[in-house]
């Protein structure tokens, strides 16, 4: 039962940053001196996870370039001396990290991205990463709900709680609390009107999932926005199996938007050890 797959579902457009993603994925935009890939599947390496399934589309080369090894770069680097350099580098792909690439050839949801990897994954439970999600704890927020996974053998997923008039962009889970962090879900639905949800509890980009979500999923009609909704998979498999909602512990910005993306990069960049101090001097000099 240990969780060792994480499907990244990276086949998106990425149409709200255009046109700086009209020839590079959404996935490649730098936070400080990171994509955006990078962190989530640094934040599953964390948690255990060695092998990472990249469910792409058209345009994603670029990620399959980022973890695979650059042989010119790597020679240059070191004739040159440069080895802090030339480690930054080998360590965006660890030796024991396997990097798997399936195309999902039409954009027909989220669940339907997560369906690409039934094959790789088997019959394993698995984590989902939304690399939009860019989440930082003191714990990495995955390795948080591995643990959650180790003690309930169920599948886990994140919550936060968002303002009611946010409700119709996420999915929102209700249930019945088993302690201060972890709800036993009896209900989600995907974008609800704020009237018409079933609390405040919106789902964050990560997952747990055991494999019986791939039957769900494969058998459902398309949901909201006439897509093939994870949260559908997941409120099928609730008749069958149990699921819990976990708050973590940590900090998610929405780099999905052009205003989280923001926030990411000076928040990050300010605990940046090399740049931090000098970028809050900056700061401090536009306040003025």
């Amino acid at each position: 039962m240990k969780v060792n797959k994480a499907i990244f579902p990276v086949a998106g457009l990425g149409t709200r940053f255009l046109p700086a993603t009209k020839a590079q994925p959404k996935e490649m935009l730098p936070v400080v001196d990171k994509p955006l890939i990078q962190y989530a599947v640094e934040e599953a390496y964390a948690a255990g996870v060695r092998e990472m399934i990249f469910v792409t589309g058209r345009h994603k080369r670029p990620i399959e370039d980022h973890f695979d090894m650059t042989f010119e770069l790597e020679v240059a680097l070191e004739q040159a001396g440069k080895q802090e350099l030339l480690d930054v580098v080998r360590s965006v792909k660890p030796a024991d990290m396997e990097c798997i690439y399936v195309r999902q050839a039409q954009a027909l949801g989220l669940g339907h991205a997560v369906l690409c990897g039934r094959r790789l994954v088997g019959n394993e439970p698995f984590a989902v990463l939304l690399a939009d999600d860019l989440m930082v704890g003191e714990t990495p927020v995955l390795k948080q709900m591995v643990e959650q996974f180790a003690e309930w053998r169920a599948s886990i997923i994140a919550v936060q709680e968002v303002p009611a008039e946010h409700t119709r962009r996420y999915g929102i889970v209700a249930g019945t609390p088993v302690d201060d962090r972890l709800i036993d879900v009896t209900r989600i639905v995907e974008k609800p009107a704020p009237e018409a949800a079933p609390s405040r509890l919106g789902v964050a980009g990560r997952y747990i999932l055991t494999p019986g979500v791939f039957h769900e999923i494969e058998h459902q009609p398309r949901g909201v926005g006439g897509e093939i909704q994870l949260t559908d998979g997941i409120a099928g498999l609730l008749r069958r199996e149990k699921v819990f909602a976990y708050r973590y512990e940590g900090r998610r910005y929405d780099c999905g938007s052009k205003e989280g993306f923001l926030e990411a990069n000076v928040e990050l960049a300010l605990r940046h050890p090399e740049i931090g101090p000098r970028f809050r001097e900056f700061l401090r000099t536009l306040a003025l």
